[in-house]
C-alpha cells in the first residue's frame, strides 16, 4: 500500500465520468487507473499495486454488488468505495453489508469527485488501521509460538539435566555400595552406607523430576515410596523390612524435596541402628497435609532416646537433619508423648514472603 501516491482502480462504464474522476483525484496526489466493466476491474486487481477500489452500481455484465462480492473473495483485498446514482439508501446497506468500506451517490457532472476523496482517504485509513492491528495480531501469535517453542525446548533440556544428574548420582550410591560391602571395618561399613542413602536421596528426587508431567514439582507421595523402596533394596537383611508410609499427594518444589528426602533418610537410618537393638521393627513415615502447612513425622516404638547414646554416634545425622530443617524453615522436634521416638517437623509447602512492616506514621 502506497502513502503517497495512493493508486486507485475507479470501474465504471462511463467513461468521460472516469476521466473527470481521474483528473481531479490526479490533482489531490492520486494515481487513478480506470476499468470499463466488473470483469475489466477483477482482471486489473489481479496484476496488483492497487491501494483502493471506487466501484459503479450499474454496469454492463457483472454489476457494482456481484464485483464487489468476487472483490471481497481475493485475499488481502483492498478498500472499496461503492458509487451509485441510486438514491435508494437499502442500496447502500447491502452494499455495506457485502463488504463495501464507504459508500456515495454520484451525479453525471463529476460534483461529487471532492466527495469521493474524502471516502477514498477514509477507506485507505481504515485499511492502514486494520493492516496495522492485523500485524500487530500476526506479532503477537508468533510471539506467542516462540515462547511456547522456546518453554518447550527449556522442559525438554531440563528433562535431560534431570536424566544426567539422576544418572550420574546413582553411579556414585551404585560405588558406594560396591565400596561398602567390600569394607571389612563396620565404622568405615556404616559411613559409607549413610552417604550412599544421601547421595540416592538426591538421586531419587532427579528421576522424578525427568520422568515427571512437570520439571518445576515433585509429587512427595510418589517420591516418598521411592525412596523408602530404595532404602528397602540397599538395607543389608530384613532391618528395612517393616518400613511404611502414608503421605498426601502434595505437590513441592525441587530444592524442598531434597531437604525432605535426606531428613527422611536420616531419621530412618537412626531408628534402625538405636531403635531396635534385638532386631528390626516397625518404622512408619507420615506426612498430612493442611493447605499450605504440612506435618512430616518419622515414628518407630523402639527403646526411645532415653538410653545411653551408642558410643560410635559422630552425630553427624542429627546436624544433616537441623540443616535441611532450616532450608524448610522447620525445627525437627520430638513428641514427648509417643512411647518410643517420634520426629516431627512442620513446615509450609510453599515458603511465605515476610510481610514487610508498615512505615512508621510521622508526628
Amino acid at each position: 500500500m502506497s502513502f503517497d501516491n495512493p493508486r486507485l482502480l475507479y470501474v465504471d462504464d462511463d467513461e468521460a465520468l472516469a476521466r473527470l474522476v481521474s483528473r481531479g483525484l490526479a490533482r489531490q496526489g492520486f494515481d487513478v487507473v480506470h476499468a470499463k466493466n466488473g470483469e475489466a476491474g477483477l482482471a486489473r486487481l489481479a496484476e496488483g499495486d492497487i491501494d483502493v477500489v471506487a466501484l459503479d452500481q450499474y454496469m454492463p455484465g457483472l454489476d457494482g454488488l456481484e464485483t464487489l462480492e468476487r472483490i471481497r473473495e481475493i485475499p488481502h483485498s483492498p478498500p472499496v468505495v461503492f458509487v451509485t446514482a441510486s438514491q435508494d439508501s437499502q442500496i447502500a446497506v447491502t452494499a455495506l453489508k457485502a463488504g463495501a468500506d464507504d459508500y456515495l451517490v454520484k451525479d453525471t457532472q463529476g460534483d461529487f469527485i471532492p466527495l469521493l476523496q474524502v471516502a477514498v482517504e477514509g477507506a485507505l485509513q481504515q485499511a492502514r488501521v486494520r493492516k496495522a492491528r492485523d500485524d500487530a495480531e500476526a506479532e503477537v501469535h508468533a510471539s506467542r509460538d516462540r515462547y511456547a517453542a522456546l518453554a518447550a525446548e527449556r522442559e525438554v533440556l531440563l528433562r535431560e539435566v534431570n536424566h544426567r544428574v539422576g544418572n550420574s548420582l546413582q553411579i556414585i550410591a551404585s560405588l558406594l555400595h560396591l565400596q561398602a560391602n567390600s569394607s571389612t571395618q563396620e565404622d568405615v561399613k556404616a559411613a559409607l552406607s549413610n552417604a550412599m542413602g544421601r547421595v540416592a536421596a538426591v538421586a531419587q528426587v532427579h528421576r522424578r523430576l525427568y520422568t515427571s508431567h512437570d520439571v518445576n514439582s515433585v509429587m512427595l507421595n510418589q517420591y516418598l515410596e521411592a525412596l523408602l523402596e530404595d532404602l528397602r533394596r540397599s538395607a543389608e537383611g530384613n532391618r528395612m523390612s517393616r518400613l511404611t508410609v502414608n503421605a498426601a499427594p502434595v505437590e513441592i518444589d525441587p530444592d524442598r524435596a531434597v531437604a525432605i528426602g535426606i531428613i527422611v533418610n536420616e531419621l530412618i537410618l537412626n531408628a534402625v541402628k538405636y531403635a531396635y537393638p534385638d532386631g528390626p521393627g516397625p518404622i512408619h513415615v507420615e506426612l498430612i497435609s493442611s493447605g499450605n502447612d504440612l506435618e512430616l513425622s518419622v515414628t518407630d516404638h523402639g527403646v526411645g532416646l532415653g538410653v545411653k547414646a551408642d558410643p560410635r554416634s559422630t552425630g553427624m545425622g542429627q546436624r544433616i537433619v537441623s540443616a535441611m530443617a532450616t532450608k524448610l524453615n522447620a525445627q525437627a522436634e520430638r513428641d514427648p508423648n509417643h512411647t518410643g521416638t517420634r520426629i516431627v517437623l512442620r513446615f509450609h509447602r510453599v515458603t511465605e514472603k515476610p510481610v514487610a512492616p508498615p512505615a512508621p506514621v510521622a508526628s
